[in-house]
């Protein structure tokens, strides 16, 4: 389990609140040992004073006639505990703490107790019970005359704790404010990573973070600028190759009946030109136009191996199990699907496989391709994404080596991930996933 967060926000809000923590005891201790501990000790002195004054007089046992009178002049009464419940001990609260120091002092055990006077007006608001061990019946009551007494208590915890947590609640508002526009920029980085390009992001947060955010913002107007200058490169040159190849395909037309042989030939590397040069304008141009749509992938796949169906020689095996409807493009994972089959049937032979499933602990939807071909040599299976790359020449591979570079580009741009592996049983098998929410 790790205890310190991988984020410049948790790490911050944790450095805050360890510094507020150690301030806080701190504060805590010095309150208690500079301020309460000598008030008390203070305090407690006054009450044995007292108490010796008290039992030096021998009040304690001396007739209740002698002790009203004492405490006409004193304003201390002694009373037993029935009437000290009566005029307020049961409300008291016991301090262990001036106990301990009032028993020191005294030389005897005392239970030290203070209750807030309501019946009193004037300057007497809190008072203080005091109980000898050696006369269990008997309660000294001693005002506190004090206007700015506001009662004893053990340290303000409670006070502290709340400083804390406002704080430490202050200082994560700070530092998500202050994080804010690294969350934008990093959402941002990562769709500009898929080809996406949102518009620019706005500056704000402090001046190092206005600079980094223009910086990003030139970069990504950069990137796409190449990306369209890129895509109109490749839609021009395609469009000028186009031109001579029907004129070939024309002066094909014109040849001798007996070359016919020749005039096929010729059509048929026209047509293998037309391919690769639709594959370079598919691998040039951008998606990003298509609307996003809720659906099932099992029912893209079954229009996909509808159409193949009615070729005679595919034999497809389907095993589609039950899957959520996720956000994606229709039409570009068609083209992923038309890709991974076509490779199938091309490399494979005519039998291949498709399965899908769910996983509800990555949230997940999976779809797998498997063919019964030779497969592909592990060293190859990374580089056969790459454009112009193929894994397989040992088959007798054919076209310009950007299908599986579109698939993986699509794939990338609905947030997913695609890998090839040889199934030990012999074949390639094509797997890609996508995500449930993006």
């Amino acid at each position: 389990m790790r205890l310190i967060p991988a984020s410049a926000f948790g790490q911050t809000v944790l450095l805050i609140g360890v510094l507020l923590l150690i301030n806080q005891i701190v504060s805590y201790l010095s309150v208690t040992y500079y301020f309460v501990r000598p008030t008390t000790q203070q305090i407690s002195s006054l009450l044995a004073t007292q108490m010796q004054s008290i039992l030096s007089q021998e009040l304690l046992n001396k007739p209740i006639e002698q002790r009203l009178q004492y405490a006409q002049q004193t304003n201390v009464d002694i009373m037993t505990t029935e009437r000290a419940l009566q005029q307020g001990l049961q409300q008291a609260t016991h301090y262990h703490f001036m106990s301990d120091q009032v028993s020191a002092n005294l030389g005897i055990r005392t239970d030290v107790r203070i209750s807030s006077n309501q019946s009193s007006v004037g300057n007497t608001p809190y008072r203080v019970w005091l109980s000898l061990s050696a006369y269990p019946n008997v309660w000294v009551s001693i005002p506190l005359a004090n206007d700015n007494y506001s009662g004893i208590s053990p340290p303000p915890g409670m006070y502290l704790m709340v400083i804390g947590i406002l704080s430490v609640t202050g200082g994560w508002w700070f530092v998500r404010h202050m994080n804010r526009p690294l969350k934008a920029l990093q959402q941002a980085a990562l769709q500009v990573g898929k080809g996406q390009f949102p518009p620019p992001l706005k500056e704000q947060g402090s001046s190092e973070m206005r600079e980094v955010t223009r910086a990003f913002n030139r970069m990504s107007q950069g990137i796409k600028q190449l990306e369209d200058e890129r895509t109109l490169m490749t839609a021009g040159i395609s469009h000028d190759l186009r031109t001579p190849l029907t004129r070939i395909r024309l002066a094909s037309e014109m040849l001798p009946e007996n070359s016919q042989w020749v005039s096929d030939g010729i059509n048929s590397d026209i047509e293998d030109m037309n391919a690769i040069i639709d594959q370079f304008i598919e691998y040039a141009r951008n998606d990003h136009a298509e609307h996003w749509e809720n659906d099932d992938l099992n029912t893209l796949i079954n229009d996909i191996t509808a159409s193949h169906h009615r070729q005679s020689e595919h034999q497809i095996t389907v095993k589609l199990n039950d899957l959520p409807r996720i956000p994606l493009r229709k039409i570009a994972l068609k083209r992923v699907l038309d890709n991974l089959l076509e490779n199938a049937f091309r490399y494979g032979g005519n039998a291949i496989t498709i399965s899908t499933f769910y996983d509800k602990k990555q949230n997940r939807v999976y779809c797998r391709v498997r063919d019964f071909g030779p497969g592909i040599p592990e060293a190859s299976l990374d580089d056969v994404f790459m454009p112009f790359k193929q894994g397989d020449r040992a088959r007798g591979s054919i076209g310009s080596g950007l299908g599986l570079a579109i698939t993986r580009k699509i794939i990338n741009m609905h947030f997913g991930g695609i890998s090839l592996r040889n199934h030990p049983q012999g074949g390639l098998v094509a797997e890609f996933w996508l995500p449930i929410n993006h």
